[in-house]
Parts: structure tokens; sequence; C-alpha cells
């Protein structure tokens, strides 16, 4: 695993680092959480081809939901610490050992990594009483340690005013092999389209 923590998350640079290159944010567009094929895989991987012929990110809307949750997260992150008693370690992207897909966590601890939600409040409140990992986070998850290696991941869903909701998801090596073949088709096909849109330019 290569690990990059010299640049900040959603910095100019970090979007740079990642065109082109499946991440776990969006692994769900190559295997479903039940493990099928996804349907959106071919739009993502011309998303991506255009990712690296222009070399640069694709632009995704965030919604005011989205821009709270990401100013949510540095207290999410200090509970975490505080309530696990650890340190959890800032990074902008971790990549395989490839080089050709990556994770961009919340952070990093010792062999585990750390993805957090700041969720609305009736999202939170669902995930809070079920006690489990959201179905639609399996892919991000599963496949933030198909990349990092490790065999366990933190998932917290974290809202103001609530405890909040933290949990330590195992590995499913079943998952992370059906993936690793998904994977591996999707960037060969990646790399021929790529290839041919190169040549149209």
């Amino acid at each position: 695993m290569k690990i990059i923590d010299t640049i900040d998350q959603l910095s100019e640079e970090w979007f740079e680092k990642r065109a082109g290159m499946p991440t776990a944010s969006c692994f769900d567009q190559i295997l479903t959480p039940t493990g099928r094929s996804s349907a959106q895989a071919k739009k993502y991987m011309y998303q991506l081809a255009g990712e690296r012929i222009t070399r640069t990110k694709t632009e995704t809307y965030q919604s005011w939901a989205m821009q709270e949750g990401i100013e949510k997260e540095k207290r999410a992150i200090l509970l975490f610490e505080m309530q696990m008693d650890v340190e959890v370690k800032k990074v902008a992207l971790c990549m395989d050992d490839s080089e050709r897909i990556g994770c961009s966590p919340d952070g990093l601890l010792d062999h585990s990594g750390l993805e957090v939600k700041s969720p609305l409040l009736h999202t939170h409140v669902e995930y809070r009483l079920s006690g489990k990992l959201p179905t639609i986070y399996i892919p991000q998850v599963q496949g933030s340690m198909l990349v990092t290696g490790y065999s366990h991941w933190y998932f917290m869903s974290y809202y103001p005013g609530l405890s909040p909701l933290i949990i330590d998801v195992p590995r499913d090596d079943e998952y992370c092999a059906a993936l690793k073949v998904e994977l591996d088709l999707f960037c060969q096909e990646l790399d021929k389209i790529t290839e041919k849109l190169r040549a149209l330019e």
C-alpha cells in the first residue's frame, strides 16, 4: 500500500491525484452492496477515461447536507479519538500496490481505518436504531480494506446532540475477492477505453 499524506483532501493536488482512478467512494458503481455487477459501471468508466485525458477530476455536486457533513467531520473525529482512546492520522489518499485503485479514508489507525458520515438527523436515527453498517456503505468500507489490506475498518455516524454509532467492521473476504475481480476487469477495460479516446483527440 502507498499512503499520500503530504497534501490535504479536497485540495487541488488531491483532485489531481485521484483523477482517472477508481476510488472506494465510487466502488458501488462497479459492484453493488449485494455483490452484483453495477449497471453504472460503464458510465463511471467513461467518466474516468475522460478524466485521464483532461487530467482533471470531475467536479461532484455537494448538497447543503454534504457541506454540513464535512464541517461536522472534525468534531466527529475528535469524539471518536476520545471515546476510543486512539489517535487518528489524517491522510489524503491510499493506493494499493498496483497504484491503480485508491481510497481516501477519514483517518487511519494502527492496522485499520475510519469512515465518518454526518447524515441528516432522521438518517442518523435510522443508523443508530439498526446498529449495523448501512448497506449503501458496504462497497466503500470493504473496498477501503481491499485497497489498504487491513482486516477491519471503523464506521462512524455522527450527529450533534445524539450518541454516535461506532462499528468495528470486519473484512468480508468473499466480498473483497468479488470486488477485486470486478476491479481488475474494470481497470483493464478502462485502459482500453482511454487509449481509444486518446486516439480520437
